[in-house]
């Protein structure tokens, strides 16, 4: 590692589900052995349960490293969001959707995402409310994620999403539900500042590395995509 730098692990899509045990306290002191901060890019669990959260908690009271995380769309399933976020919060989880943080001279913003697709097939908001709404709520994360990104102050940034904000890592995913993934909207909202690094999970096919039109690095740290190190986990020097 580089004077200076800070080593990062990332993974996604966790998917802890009740009648688990310690699913991830291994995989995490492998982690910390290797890297100084671990960042979860959402789908923390399979379906938003509080007692899904609490097997999670148990681990990542273990974690001898910070960690920080967004949640996924299954984070949200059950509608106990609020209370899936306090039995985290408590286990010493840095939720980056309610504030942006920095550790180490790093910067670290994130949202959910959305999606709404990509490029010229982008969905525009046109027609009928319901897709106007839809619309908009991938409008309003990001709003959010530009809001968390002009409160750092760090020279190193990087930006935490579940959905993808570039098709690049998630080429190979049916092309029917490629809107469903993620939205280019969020790649254009991060080429806007001065990001070093971008990561999210969400597509379970993909590839691990992709850019965003201005040239920021995007990884896809989906546990099940292929990583350089062989691992759920992939490693960035930021």
């Amino acid at each position: 590692m580089a004077e200076g730098s800070l080593t990062v692990a990332a993974m996604a899509d966790l998917h802890v589900r009740e009648g688990a045990h310690a699913p991830y306290r291994d995989l995490f002191a492998e982690i910390a052995d290797k890297a100084d901060v671990l960042v979860l890019a959402g789908d923390l669990t399979d379906h938003g349960k509080p007692q899904e959260a609490r097997i999670l908690a148990d681990d990542i009271r273990q974690c001898r490293i910070p960690i920080m995380a967004v949640l996924g769309n299954h984070d949200y399933e059950c509608g106990q969001v609020d209370e899936m976020k306090a039995i985290l919060r408590d286990a010493g989880l840095r939720l980056l959707e309610d504030h942006s943080c920095e550790f180490e001279g790093v910067g670290f913003a994130g949202t959910k995402g959305f999606g709404g697709g990509f490029g010229a097939r982008m969905l525009g908001s046109f027609g009928e409310p319901a897709t106007k709404q839809f619309v908009q709520e991938t409008i309003d994360e990001v709003m959010r994620l530009e809001n968390a990104l002009r409160s750092v102050r760090a020279a190193r940034v990087m930006t935490v999403l579940h959905y993808a904000p570039v098709l690049d890592t998630i080429v190979g995913e049916p092309a029917e539900i490629l809107p469903f993934l993620g939205c280019s909207r969020f790649g254009e909202a991060i080429d806007r500042f001065p990001v070093s690094a971008v990561v999210h999970g969400h597509a379970h096919v993909g590839r691990y590395e992709g850019r965003t039109p201005g040239g920021t690095p995007v990884y896809n740290v989906a546990s099940m995509i292929e990583k350089p190190t062989g691992r759920p986990y992939g490693l960035i020097t930021m």
